[in-house]
């Protein structure tokens, strides 16, 4: 049996929904289901489908907030 593993330096995240984060990569990436989230076309918008509404980009980059570092002892 064969597996892959892919790992992704997460950079910002919503400021009203924080499980939505954006890697450097500018990837979307849900982290309770860790799925990454499609980026859609929509109404001549580039954009991703937030808790089943469309945001597009512009009114999403309004809501980025840099992640902090936590401290963790492990």
């Amino acid at each position: 049996m064969n597996t892959i593993s892919i790992n992704y330096t997460l950079v910002f995240e919503l400021k009203n929904y924080p499980e939505y984060k954006f890697t450097k990569c500018k990837k979307c990436i849900n982290s309770k289901t860790s799925r990454v989230i499609k980026q859609v076309y929509n109404n001549g918008c580039l954009g991703y489908n937030i808790r089943g509404k469309f945001k597009s980009l512009t009114t999403l980059r309004k809501e980025l907030v840099k992640i902090k570092k936590e401290y963790c002892p492990f």
